[in-house]
């Protein structure tokens, strides 16, 4: 092959140089046209190698595409056999090219279904323990999700789904001036207000738009829907759906499904109503001045209760349904532009990571949201107060409702808001800062002062006065049991009392915690079980757990007194103070949906001094706390009351 060699340079080729530049060229190039070559002949047996295996698959696909017919057509017994006789070279081959895997669960199972990788309608049939068992493709087997077009169809299924159910009311009719329009309603007898449905959906649709206009706009039968819809339905609320699982979910829920003859799809006509307890005082949150009012277990009564305190447009609520079975209600109310964003996107993606088949209470979300699990501390607040919760969004707090419970949960949740209520802000600045310092105060005392009894008398007696040692002495002379025991002892029948008072009817519950205590606590001294000041300490422990404003911060105080008591007895004063270091640290390593549990005393923030242990003014605190609320700071420009001097 010659070489295409530039002329000038063929010119400037005189000597040997030139030549063997020459022939350096010449082999290049023929090094380069063998390569092309090659590489031509192998794409040429690639080719045609391609072609012969698309051939081989497209004959394989026409071969099981006219088996898949003949075996739809009624022969599937005869051409089954001749499948397993003739064609299993076939499916050796198949078996060879990736689908092992489907027939061998095909033979385990015997219901699985061999689809051709081009033709996902080819339908293939196996043979499953001696017997020849075939299935349609998997649209037979889904559930039914889209609603008929025949009504007589959707109130079958309705009926069948829900077991024929005796509180189930349904009731097929007639409308227009004809009788032609064929309709439905749907709805639960106890959930839905029947006086509602009767006057303004029955009588409207049966007697009202008869002889009307409403006849005549019904140009077509295709307008029909939306002529119902728009025209003759004197309900506030209205939605469209076109599937059963949300026609379940509304006619459970309360609501009224209207269906239509010739339509897939109904009308959703908001009709609920059933019995509910009523706005009442609070009974777990008592206080002396401020609101009466509580949260019920009606989720929108409990949104109503705040949006009357936040009339603000920027209060904004998101439900969704959590628990496969019960369908709950479980919304979530913030402050647009004060709350954390981060925040907020954390607690939407905790909800939508729940998946359970029920939420009866508000417990049931507290567990799964939490960020620490094995404390005994809480991290997420509960409250069936609406100041409270209103007074927690405004700092820029989220409250999640839960429908059926009158309590709603704040997060995040730090350790100082167990020990504020909510009439701190009701009271002057100086009786709210005193009674702050009371629970801190009663806080230490119902935690340590049974551990320091214990200690004081096991190992340090040398630390009381003479005479107080002395009437201890003379006091645990003749009780047969250390000390740990006895304060064991007094403190699981105390709590056994609790309980039983609790449990009780309120009208013997109280009588009998007094009397059982009065009554125990006498007998157990005079008989020598226990001393007198191991009651007196017990008692006065009780008390002090009483003043915390949080039902679940005196629930771990009653869990740590035990683990003091037994380190008191091991150690003494060492092992409560070798606690307290662990208590505190415990305390630093918590987490409220990202903030420190401890704020904002560690890390310390001066700024939201103001409303920690001390109560300063309303006047005085003029931001929100400033890990919660990163947004809209300032919330209060009031002046000092004071008048100026002239």
């Amino acid at each position: 092959m010659k070489s295409r060699i530039p002329i000038p340079l063929m010119k400037l080729l005189k000597d040997k140089q030139a030549e063997k530049l020459k022939e350096q060229y010449v082999n290049k190039y023929q090094s380069e046209t063998e390569t092309s070559s090659q590489e031509r002949q192998d794409q040429a047996q690639i080719e045609e190698q391609g072609q012969s295996k698309d051939q081989a698959q497209i004959e394989e696909q026409g071969q099981s595409k006219d088996q898949a017919q003949i075996e739809e057509q009624g022969q599937s017994k005869d051409q089954a056999q001749s499948e397993e006789k003739g064609q299993s070279k076939d499916q050796a081959q198949s078996e060879e090219q990736g689908q092992s895997k489907d027939q061998a669960q095909s033979k385990d199972q015997g219901k699985s279904q061999n689809q051709s990788q081009n033709n996902p309608k080819v339908k293939v049939k196996f043979k499953n323990q001696g017997q020849n068992q075939y299935q349609t493709q998997a649209s037979q087997a889904q559930q039914i999700t889209q609603i008929f077009s025949e009504l007589q169809s959707n109130i079958d299924h309705i009926r069948k789904s829900l077991g024929n159910s005796s509180d189930l009311v349904t009731r097929d009719f007639q409308a227009g001036e004809n009788g032609d329009i064929k309709l439905g309603i749907i709805y639960t007898d106890g959930l839905t207000d029947s006086v509602a449905v009767q006057e303004f959906i029955l009588d409207t649709l049966m007697i009202g738009i008869r002889n009307t206009e409403v006849d005549s706009k019904v140009v077509d039968i295709s307008n029909l829907f939306d002529v119902i819809k728009s025209f003759s339905l004197p309900v506030g609320e209205i939605k469209e759906i076109s599937d059963f699982q949300k026609l379940f979910l509304h006619v459970l829920s309360g609501d009224t499904v209207l269906l239509i003859d010739g339509f897939p799809k109904g009308i959703v006509l908001s009709s609920r109503d059933w019995a509910d307890r009523g706005v009442q005082e609070p009974s777990s949150q008592t206080v002396v001045r401020g609101p009466k009012d509580g949260f019920t277990e009606t989720l929108r009564t409990n949104t109503a209760l705040i949006r009357r305190r936040i009339k603000d447009p920027n209060l904004w609520l998101e439900t969704k349904q959590i628990g496969k079975k019960t369908q709950t209600d479980v919304s979530i109310m913030y402050l647009k532009g004060v709350v954390d964003d981060k925040t907020v996107k954390e607690v939407q993606s905790r909800l939508n990571r729940i998946k359970i088949d029920a939420i009866l209470e508000s417990g049931y979300i507290e567990e799964c949201i939490q960020d620490e699990i094995y404390t005994p501390f809480p991290t997420v607040y509960n409250t069936e107060r609406p100041d409270t919760v209103a007074a927690g969004i405004l700092e820029g707090r989220i409250a999640i409702l839960v429908d059926g419970t009158p309590f709603v949960l704040l997060v995040p949740a730090l350790l100082v808001h167990f020990f504020q209520s909510s009439e701190d802000y009701y009271q002057r600045a100086d009786i709210a800062t005193l009674i702050r310092m009371l629970r801190y105060l009663t806080f230490f005392l119902s935690l340590l002062t049974p551990s320091l009894y214990v200690a004081v008398t096991t190992f340090h007696q040398e630390m009381l006065p003479t005479p107080l040692l002395i009437s201890l002495a003379s006091q645990r002379e003749g009780v047969p049991f250390p000390a740990l025991v006895e304060a064991i002892l007094m403190e699981f029948t105390f709590e056994i009392l609790r309980e039983a008072g609790l449990r009780m009817p309120r009208a013997i519950g109280s009588s009998i915690s007094i009397v059982g205590a009065l009554v125990i606590g006498q007998a157990a001294v005079e008989a020598g079980v226990v001393s007198a000041s191991m009651v007196i300490v017990v008692s006065f422990t009780a008390i002090c757990s009483f003043v915390m404003p949080s039902f679940n911060m005196a629930i771990s105080i009653r869990i740590l007194r035990f683990l003091f008591m037994i380190l008191a007895a091991t150690f003494g004063l060492f092992g409560i103070i070798l606690g307290l270091i662990v208590l505190v640290l415990h305390l630093n390593s918590i987490r409220s949906f990202g903030i420190p549990y401890l704020t904002p005393n560690a890390p310390f923030i001066l700024q939201d001094q103001k409303d920690n242990i001390l109560r300063l003014p309303i006047w005085a605190i003029k931001t929100r706390p400033r890990l919660i609320s990163q947004k809209d700071i300032t919330r209060d420009d009031t002046p000092s009351p004071k008048p100026s001097r002239q």
